[in-house]
This record gives C-alpha cells, structure tokens and sequence, in this order.
C-alpha cells in the first residue's frame, strides 16, 4: 500500500502534537512539511529529527503557509492536517478551498486519534477563544485544589518557538526557570502566574513525554490541570472539562474553530468578564451554550481588576500594552488594561502607530483592527528591542501593562508605569469551590 503523502498545516502547537500522537511512528504516512502561521520566524526552519523519530532522519521542513498550493503540488500530496486554532469557520474552509483545488484531500483531527490518557485525574481548562480568561480560571482552580492539600501540576498548552530539542519537556517552578528556558513574553504571561503562587507548571513539544514527566513529578502530582491555548480543545482526555466564554465576543463559541468544539465538550461552562459585558451580549451567550452544550452546567464570574498604582492613570494619557495573543489573532480590542484606564478616567489612550518600529510596525499591518493598544510582542529578542522603543517614543504621561507577566523584568519602561492584575470573581451560585468538591471526592482523593 502506498503511503500517503502528508502536510500538517500548523502554527508550532497542536501541528507538532498531531505528527506526535499520530504520524511520527506511522509507516502508512509520510509527513513532507509543515506550513506555519499566525507565529512569526517560525517558518524556514525544521522539525529536527530528535523529535520527528526514526522514518525522519533528516526532520521535517517547515514552510510558510503562504506556500500551502504549491508545496502540494510540489510534494504529491495527499492529505492536508489542519492543526492550529482560533480561526474563522470561513478561514478554515478557504484553507480547505485552497486544499481541495490544489488536489488534496482537506483533515480535521480529533481527540479520538490525538489525545492521551492520563495515570492522574485530568482537569481541563479550555475556551472559545483567546482572551477569555483561561488562565485565572486555571490558578483558582489549582488554589482551591492545593488548599485541601492536594498536589497539582499544571501542562500549558505549547508555545515552544525556540530550541525545540532543548523544549521537548519544560519544567517551570521559579521565576529564574523562565530565564533558564529562554522564555517569550507570550510564555512568561502563562507561567510566571503559576510559579509566583508556588504552582509547578510543565510545556514544552512531546505532550505524552510531558505527561508522564507531570505525573511523577518530584513534588508529587495527585491531580493534572490542562492550562489550554488558544480555543483548542484538550491533548489529554479529561474527567472534568471546563470552558471559558465572555460576552465581549458573544457568538464566537459558535463561529470559531475549534472553540465550539472545547464548547461542546464542556461539563461546565464559565461565563467570564460579565461585569464588561451587556446584558444583550450575556444572553446571547446562554442562548448559544443552551444550543451547543444544553447540559453543561453554568458559572458566573467577572474578571475582577486591581492596580497597583491607580494615580498613573487617573487624568493621564495613558499608553495601554496588553498581551499580544489576544489583540492579534485574538482579534479583541479591550483588555484589562484598557478597562482600568477606562474606569479610573484616563484623560486619554494614546495611540501608539505613529510611534512603532520593526517588528512592531509589522504586526500592526498585519492586524490593523488592534487599533490604539500596544501589544506586548515578544517572540524574539528584536521584538523585545523593537516593543521596549516604542514604549520610550511614544508621548505619554504613563504607561498601564495588562499582561499577567511583570514586563519591566524583561525590557527597560522608562517611563512611570503600573501593572494592572485580574482574577476570576465569581458570582453567587454555583461555584468552582463545589464543583471541585464534587470531583474530588468522585475520584477518592482526600
């Protein structure tokens, strides 16, 4: 039988976890690229064959996307894996479209073939998109859980850009292990929370090697908590599966890929970010949770927002710089730092357009509804540079930071600044207290 000629079109994410759950070993197929998106310099370089396994001795190339109809030409491809998140319905068919005309047949992966099981109970946190507060609903859950004594480790959702042999298992306990691990921005943003609070926190490329590395951790592991990206659904099969939404973006849960997919797979649903929402877009939110997932059970929360100096930005015009994943392919144009300016009567958001450079300057064409934020990008040490000067030439009073990770630790502001922090709040009712008693004690383990 002839093997089939495969291209997995991903983003350095759930691509690299496909080909490693389920083509690296596989004699009936034969991966001849990756095509890469929405990350920058991720492309042009290689799946190095210490990942890709024995039928790859030479690794995998990894392509811009851009390449997509005449790599399948090129390579006699059979079969394009879709294999990254966050897209449009309508994005992810064009992807299709362009597949199909090229002569390829067009693949969506489920858990049945992609996810693994755990030696652990699994907890997942997922959600509909990016941005709805994924990470804050992790950490309450872990507090709740380590409060009764139990042992949690956390498995984040990949984001190796870096050395991806050096990544293949990360372990993240203090803040110095971010250094040492050579982090971006968009990882210090996911872990740094963790490790502040005194949670261990895993990542990194091989989820099965990540896994089983989590679950004899060498401080104990009795519950696994998947920290989900993006709104891809779980890379472990979960016993309790939590979806994050917010009504800032009411009808995404049903219009993006694979957000109505975690959607749908949800025991319970949280509803994040009410206290910024209207009552319009709340309601069309229940309404389409009711029609995707009926017997999800329902949480109600805010994302409650504290300052640490609320004097900066009170009749200041203020520069906001919000965590880059959910400005950009996110597509939000309000974060923490936007409400708190908001609320604390910020004379002004300046824009910072006139005043970017590099690599900043290229991320704002190529996503120009962003609008007046700055997004802290930071995949490079030239990102770092290029976000550090734009802060020092923008004309501004002061400068508000909405990432969840200290900023100043990594570039210099010079300039008064003030962090803004969020954490789930949520409201009477049903609860995460509860529902994790309920677990806990389903699974015998206090």
């Amino acid at each position: 039988m002839k093997k089939q000629n495969v291209i997995i079109i991903g983003a350095a994410g759930r691509d690299f976890h496909n080909f490693n759950t389920y083509f690296r070993d596989n004699d009936l197929y034969n991966v001849v690229a990756f095509t890469a998106a929405q990350i920058p310099d991720i492309s042009g370089r290689k799946y190095p064959p210490e990942l890709a396994g024995s039928l790859y001795p030479d690794g995998i190339d990894i392509y811009p996307q851009e390449e997509l109809a005449e790599l399948i030409a090129r390579f006699d491809v059979d079969q394009c894996v879709f294999a990254y998140s966050d897209l449009k319905y309508t994005d992810v068919m064009s992807l299709s479209a362009i597949v199909n005309t090229a002569g390829a047949d067009f693949r969506l992966m489920g858990p049945k073939n992609t996810s693994i099981k755990s030696t652990k109970p699994v907890i997942s946190v997922c959600a509909v998109r990016t941005g709805t507060g994924k990470s804050q609903t992790s950490r309450k859950i872990i507090e709740i859980l380590m409060e009764k004594g139990l042992k949690v480790v956390a498995v984040r959702h990949p984001m190796p850009y870096g050395d991806l042999v050096a990544q293949k298992v990360q372990r993240f306990a203090t803040v110095e292990d971010l250094k040492k691990h050579n982090c971006t921005i968009e990882e210090m943003e996911e872990y740094e929370p963790h490790v502040k609070r005194g949670n261990i926190i895993y990542a990194g490329v091989d989820f099965e090697a990540i896994l089983r590395a989590a679950e004899s951790d060498p401080d104990g592991c009795d519950i696994v908590i998947w920290d989900g990206g993006n709104n891809d659904f779980s890379f472990y099969e979960a016993d309790l599966a939590i979806t994050v939404v917010d009504p800032q973006r009411p009808d995404d849960g049903l219009n993006y890929y694979p957000g109505e997919v975690s959607l749908r797979m949800a025991d319970v649903v949280i509803i994040n970010k009410m206290d910024s929402g209207t009552p319009e877009d709340i309601a069309k939110v229940k309404e389409n949770i009711q029609k995707a997932n009926p017997d999800a059970k329902i949480i109600y929360a805010d994302s409650k927002i504290t300052v640490d100096n609320p004097d900066l930005i009170t009749g200041k015009r203020v520069l906001v710089v919000e965590d880059g994943p959910t400005l950009t392919h996110g597509s939000m144009q309000i974060g923490a730092g936007t409400v708190a300016a908001e609320r604390l009567g910020a004379k002004e958001l300046v824009d910072p357009r006139p005043y970017t450079v590099g690599k900043l300057t290229e991320t704002f064409e190529i996503y120009p509804e962003i609008g007046s934020l700055l997004p802290a990008m930071g995949y490079s040490e030239q990102q770092l540079r290029d976000l550090e000067e734009t802060i020092r030439n923008t004309d501004c009073d002061s400068v508000v930071i909405g990432t969840p990770m200290d900023l100043s630790r990594v570039i210099k502001i010079d300039k008064p600044f003030t962090r803004v922090h969020y954490e789930l709040d949520e409201h009477e009712g049903l609860n995460l207290a509860a529902v994790l008693s309920e677990f806990v004690d389903a699974n015998d383990l206090v």
